[in-house]
């Protein structure tokens, strides 16, 4: 008995070209999950002031 075939791309370039290959859509704002929490608290309170400031002028 023959052997099974294990794996093959055959054609499978041609079916992604056929609509074109897509770069993902990027989103307005990255992810801050996982980036570091005194970071994300020194953010938080830059926002604040920056805010502050402009609003004198």
């Amino acid at each position: 008995m023959a052997k099974s075939k294990n794996h093959t791309t055959h054609n499978q370039s041609r079916k992604w070209h056929r609509n074109g290959i897509k770069k993902p859509r990027s989103q307005r704002y990255e992810s801050l999950k996982g980036v570091d929490p005194k970071f994300l608290r020194n953010m938080r309170f830059l926002g604040k002031r920056a805010r502050a400031r402009n609003a004198k002028g």
